[in-house]
């Protein structure tokens, strides 16, 4: 059964790339049929577990409540956007959002349960780093605008250069990840070759530092809360 269960969860996921819009688009009567099918396996595992568990227990526990809700949010979806494209309305499944709950809730999936719940005790203690890298990326952001906000250069499109706060904060942000390395600081260095210096500044302090330090914290936190986490609490 827990094959069985896994096979389900992975087709209902995979029909993502089957349903408008799709990469390799079906029929929507073929997609929604195998959809109820899954939906039938789920509804069917969750009665077994139910004839099995005490009525009390089976209804104190969110994930079956969980699953079951997830049931019903995706028939009313499929049944609704099927009306709809009866009347050549266009719609958008929102219910796919719902789907990877179907992974997480059944009693085989503990593991995967475990390591959600140390990523959310994780969270918390990385507010801070993640607080101080913001606080740099605002900080560094103002000083670009300071520095050539008033000078009129522009891009090699002809377009404003660091002339919007709310742009150069989301420039020097892809800048963290180098994705925009060297294009982002070449009208600057047109401009002046000592301009350089910020945005290796930039980089040293923001990409090498603190993602290094995001990373550590993440991996620290995240190792130590699926270490000490006793393995029958997520069940």
């Amino acid at each position: 059964m827990r094959t069985a269960t896994y096979f389900f969860i992975f087709l209902n996921l995979s029909l993502a790339l089957f349903e408008e819009p799709a990469v390799y688009p079906l029929p929507f009567l073929a997609t929604s049929v195998l959809e109820v099918l899954c939906l039938l396996v789920f509804l069917g595992r969750l009665t077994h577990f139910a004839k099995v568990t005490l009525h009390n227990v089976f209804w104190k526990d969110t994930k079956n409540i969980c699953i079951m809700v997830a049931i019903l949010l995706s028939l009313t979806d499929l049944a609704i956007y099927g009306v709809l494209r009866m009347y050549d309305v266009r719609s958008i499944r929102w219910s796919r959002i719902v789907r990877p709950i179907f992974l997480i809730n059944f009693a085989e999936s503990r593991q995967i349960r475990r390591a959600f719940r140390s990523i959310r005790n994780t969270l918390p203690e990385i507010t801070y780093v993640f607080l101080l890298f913001m606080f740099s990326l605002l900080m560094f952001s103002l000083m670009a605008l300071k520095l050539f906000g008033e000078r009129n250069l522009q891009t090699a499109e002809g377009l404003p250069y660091f002339r919007n706060y709310l742009e150069i904060v989301f420039d020097l942000y892809v800048l963290v990840t180098t994705a925009n390395s060297p294009d982002v600081m070449m009208p600057a260095f047109d401009f002046s070759s000592w301009y350089t210096l910020f945005f290796i500044a930039f980089v040293i302090i923001n990409t090498y530092i603190f993602m290094s330090l995001f990373l550590a914290v993440v991996y620290n936190n995240y190792k130590k809360h699926l270490k000490v986490m006793p393995r029958g609490a997520c069940y």
